[in-house]
Formats: C-alpha cells, structure tokens, sequence
C-alpha cells in the first residue's frame, strides 16, 4: 500500500506468513471458556425451539407473537455487537464479557418466570443482548491471545462447537420440554451463565489486549503485552473506529467472504427442507439428510487443526472455496440430469459443509487480524453483516420454487461466486503488501 492512505498503514501479516508466528501456550480452560463464550448464544436462540410449538398454547397467544419473541432475541444478538466489540477495544474484554452474562442471566431469570408472552419476549430480548457480548468479544480474545497457525487453529475449534451446538440443543430443549418444562431450558441457561461468569472471573486475563495481538501485527513500535495507547472512549472515537475499519480493503474483502458463505448457508437452511418436503421426505425424516451439512462442516474444521500447521491460510481457503464451488456445481449437475433425489441433494451439501468448514476459521482469523488494536470492532461489523446477508439470502430462497434442485444451486452458486471474487481481491491486496 501506498504512503497516502494511512488507514491501510497496519497490516497484518499475509495468511501464509501469520501461520508461522509464535504464540504463547495457553491452558484448556482457557479454550474452553472463550469457545464456551461463543457457544452461549447460538445454544440461547435454539435451544427454545421446541417448546415455541407449545407457546401459543401456554400463554394463549398468536403464533405471530410467539415468533416475535425469537425475533428479537436475532435482533439484539445481532445489533449489540456493534456496540460491545468497540466497548471492549476501549474498556476491556473482561468487563464487556462479564456485563454480557449478567445481562444475559437477568433475561434467563426473567423467562422462567414469565407469566406472559410479552414478558417472555423482553426476556429474550434480553438474552439476545447479553449473549452478544460472548461472541463479539470472544472472537476478539482470540485476536488477542493467540497468533498465526494457533490463531486459525481455535477457530477451528470454534467452528466444531458452531456444528454441533443447534442439533444438541434442539434435541436437549425438547426432552426438556416434555420431562420438566418450557422453564427448564431457561433455568439451565442461566446456570450456564452463572458458570462462565465464574470461569471468566477467574480464567481470563486482566487488561485491555494480551500479548499475542501486539505479536501479530498490532503496528509498529507495539511491545508485547501493552495495551494500545490511543484509543479514547467516546460516540467519536467509536465511530472513527469503524470507519478506519470501512476503508480497510482487505477487511472488507474478508467481511465479503464471510458473507458470502452465510448467504449461501441460510439460502441451503431456507430452500432445503422445501426440496425434500418435494422429494417425498416427511417432517420427521428431514433432519436426517439436513444432518450431512453440519457434520461435514465438524470435518472440514478437524481439518484445519491438522493442516494449518503445516500448509498456512491460503492454502485452507483456496481448498475451501473450491470444495464449495464444486459442491454448487454437483448439485446443479444433478439437478439438469434429473436426479433429484434426498441422497443426491445430502452428497452434494457434504461437499460444501467441509469447504466451509475449511474456508471459514482462517477468513475469521483473518477478519479479526487486519487491525489487532480494532478487533473487537471488526468482530462486530463482521457478525453482524453476517447475520444481515444470511437473513437476506434465507428470505429471497422462498421467492422461486423449489420443486427440483436447479434453482436452489443457482441461488446457492450466485451467493459462493461473491465469496470467490472477494478472494481473489484479497490476494491481490496481499501480493501488493
């Protein structure tokens, strides 16, 4: 990058450079709490799901206002990780992630207690709000504390907790229901946060950045294990944040992958269940073949703690994305030879759950690595657009049929050719450094 754009002045290493970094050694626990963190609240927003067939009933309510209650707790998960990500750049990680669970245990509190929908839908509100903090902010700890190849390696970690998190919960939140009820999934989320409050209390360092962020390309003249020096609170300051963030090229261009594969995911999540209903599949057997994706995407995260070691980020995401694309292609193929079949679209759909699983741990790495000082805000933006593009691509799959599997592969390939343009860009940025 050229003298006259200063914003673009602290890079990080390139992927492959980054892998070689040395990083301290850190203790399980410390792993698990900050995974844990993330886990809290993707387990929050599915674990009720169950029980939401049964609220109309309960609380005499519409499904409408049933649905608002799950509706909301998106909207605060989403929105306030624009707000703690930069809180914690300025004030600490600790305190946003502690503020974070008690907020999140006073909404758990308040819905096992609800004697109304209303009530229950400010309850998860408030949970939303909470949990916010554990994956905005534990995305950023993991900028902080972890360098290079360890680094790509605990979002691998992460990603296998993602995968399996929403068919635990589902299944955890309907025994559940049916053996102690709907409260019963309230209570223990908030002895969950309860615990992790404790664990984060005890376990996680002091201080506003750890040593691994100054060591991964926090700026020149950073020493390890100092804080930034300029970083000033205030509605100012955040905002400039974000802009140093908005001009940043190859932020932006990790942002666009991201996007990009959790458009083309919720776009699978909306479009799939709609095919198998078509191929003769029952309600009860759907989640069988949906199953293949997440599984796959554990194995495509397994393999990045085997590989990053030794091959680098690059090498991860240009294997990733072209499993993802080949996946796309597979599924298109299949569908214009007309073999729509449950067995064909679940073959297919592994192919893009392991390049995923490959291609996202180093793209997160990556998105909270272009500025250490600013990681917390980029984990924001980042979650957020997430959330946006992959809501966006959930509701324009129900705009077309769906009675063979053409059209869901083109949707699904539109949205992986965006990612596929963003990282050739990338690489174009990194080549110029």
């Amino acid at each position: 990058m050229n003298d006259a754009n200063p914003p673009e002045r602290p890079q990080a290493p390139s992927p492959d450079v980054a892998s070689s970094t040395p990083t301290p050694r850190h203790s399980r626990w410390l792993t698990v709490t900050l995974v844990a963190q993330m886990a809290l609240g993707l387990l929050a927003m599915t674990i009720c799901l169950p029980s939401m067939l049964d609220w109309p009933r309960i609380f005499g309510a519409s499904q409408a206002q049933v649905q608002l209650s799950f509706s909301v707790f998106v909207a605060t998960y989403g929105g306030l990780q624009l707000v703690h990500g930069p809180l914690s750049d300025r004030i600490g990680r600790k305190p946003v992630l502690l503020a974070g669970l008690v907020i999140f245990l006073a909404g758990s509190l308040l819905g096992a207690s609800s004697p109304n929908v209303w009530t229950l839908t400010l309850a998860r509100a408030l949970q939303g709000a909470g949990a916010a903090a554990g994956m905005v902010v534990g995305r950023a700890m993991v900028q902080d504390l972890y360098a290079g190849a360890a680094r790509t390696r605990m979002m691998a970690f992460v990603g296998m907790t993602m995968g399996v998190c929403p068919p635990t919960a589902l299944v955890l939140g309907g025994q559940m229901h049916v053996r102690l009820g709907w409260q019963s999934t309230f209570v223990l989320m908030a002895c969950a946060a309860a615990l992790l409050a404790v664990a984060t209390w005890r376990i996680l360092p002091a201080g506003r950045l750890a040593s691994a962020s100054a060591g991964a390309g926090a700026g020149a003249g950073a020493a390890p294990g100092a804080a930034p020096a300029a970083i000033p609170g205030g509605l100012k300051a955040l905002l400039a944040g974000y802009g140093t963030l908005l001009k940043h090229k190859a932020f932006l261009l990790y942002v666009g992958m991201l996007s990009s594969c959790a458009a083309t995911f919720y776009t699978f999540l909306g479009g799939a269940p709609l095919l198998l209903a078509g191929y003769g599949v029952t309600p009860e057997q759907i989640g069988w073949y949906m199953m293949s994706l997440p599984i796959a995407y554990i194995v495509g995260n397994i393999l990045v703690t085997r590989l990053i070691h030794t091959r680098g980020d690059h090498f991860l995401m240009n294997i990733g994305q072209s499993a993802t694309v080949f996946a796309m292609a597979l599924l298109l193929v299949l569908g214009l030879a007309g073999l729509n079949t449950p067995v064909a679209l679940a073959i297919a759909i592994a192919f893009m759950g392991i390049g995923h699983g490959l291609l996202v741990p180093p793209t997160l790495a990556g998105t909270v690595g272009v500025i250490p000082v600013l990681a917390g805000s980029a984990a924001a933006v980042a979650g957020l657009l997430q959330q946006v593009t992959g809501a966006f691509g959930g509701f324009v799959v129900g705009l077309v049929q769906h009675t063979a599997s053409v059209n869901l592969a083109m949707q699904m390939l539109g949205w992986t050719a965006i990612g596929v343009i963003a990282q050739y860009f990338l690489y174009r940025v990194h080549a110029r450094r």
